[in-house]
């Protein structure tokens, strides 16, 4: 990143795409790394997730239309729902274990992309057995963030459902109550989309800053002030990548017909190169939106100090403080 700080906050839509490829370009050998690392871990996880998951779903499902034409009394019908039950203990295992390496690996990606960025923004000396060192510490205070944006999701959504529970009660589906739930839905989808914002940037506040958790998500709330249309563009854009190769995957690839085995076989391989690429040049863009929202604010980031923080000092991380990153508005 050679630009000047105060040029950063006049950084585009496409400028924002361009910057990511040039510094994943530039420095492709450490992001290399990175990414046969954790981001195709992480990758595959994700693409395995969805066919392993169709697999034991459509298999419960079959041995539930089988169980429909039982008697109830006999004994083949009890051998039969024990099995199913086996199974849907095993659907939720499975979906357990999924979410908490798919979370591990997504994390630890962050991490890994947030610091390289920032030593490339530095121009400070990166080896790939520094952001492995530096990582796992990171990670935990990312872990804190992540799950404070939980929680106020999980509230959210809670909130919701019930505002839509009631309307329907009172007012039921007709008229009137179908136009008001299709408005309180727009706001819904507008809302959560402001908190995922949000989220990408406390997570880059969380590896910069000696902040995290709620100040993280505090701070990116703040960061995302004037750049609302910005950051809602960038993380839009990335979705949309994103659920696309999901909805490809699943629909053409692992639902897709058995007569055209090849061509199920190029389209997983090219939704696994979108994904992948998509992982990573979304960290790289999260991370420099967070530059440009700062050089926005006028929040000036002092580089030499930076530098320091992200070293690591006696196997201890030391995160940026406020004070090294704020001085002041010019």
């Amino acid at each position: 990143m050679d630009r000047e700080q105060e040029d950063l906050q006049f950084l585009g839509f496409f400028g924002i795409f361009t910057e990511s490829f040039n510094i994943v370009l530039s420095w492709r050998k450490i992001f290399s790394k990175i990414t046969l690392t954790l981001i195709l871990p992480l990758t595959v996880v994700f693409l395995a997730h969805i066919q392993v998951t169709e697999l034991l779903f459509f298999k419960i499902l079959k041995n539930e239309d089988s169980l429909n034409s039982i008697p109830k009394n006999s004994s083949k019908y009890t051998k039969l729902s024990d099995i199913i039950t086996s199974e849907w203990i095993s659907f939720w295992l499975f979906k357990a274990a999924y979410f908490t390496f798919f979370l591990i690996l997504a994390l630890l990606s962050s991490a890994a992309v947030v610091y390289t960025v920032a030593c490339v923004y530095t121009g400070k000396e990166i080896t790939f057995s520094k952001v492995i060192g530096v990582v796992p510490k990171v990670w935990r205070r990312l872990m804190v963030t992540f799950l404070w944006n939980f929680v106020i999701v999980l509230i959210y959504n809670m909130a919701f459902g019930v505002l839509i529970v009631l309307w329907s009660a009172i007012f039921g589906f007709g008229g009137i109550g179908v136009l008001v739930i299709s408005g309180l839905s727009v706001s819904y989808v507008v809302g959560f989309v402001y908190i995922s914002v949000v989220w990408h940037l406390a997570s880059v506040v969380s590896v910069l800053e000696d902040v995290y958790g709620i100040q993280a998500m505090l701070k990116g709330k703040e960061l995302i002030k004037g750049k609302m249309v910005l950051s809602c563009g960038v993380f839009f854009t990335f979705t949309v990548l994103f659920l696309g190769g999901q909805l490809v995957f699943q629909t053409l690839v692992v639902l897709g017909s058995s007569k055209y085995y090849g061509l199920r076989i190029v389209l997983g391989i090219l939704c696994f190169l979108l994904l992948f690429k998509v992982f990573l040049f979304g960290l790289v863009a999260q991370t420099i939106l967070y530059f440009v929202c700062k050089s926005y604010h006028h929040q000036n980031i002092d580089k030499p100090l930076l530098s320091d923080h992200l070293e690591v000092y006696h196997g201890d991380y030391v995160p940026l403080k406020e004070q090294d990153v704020q001085l002041g508005e010019l």
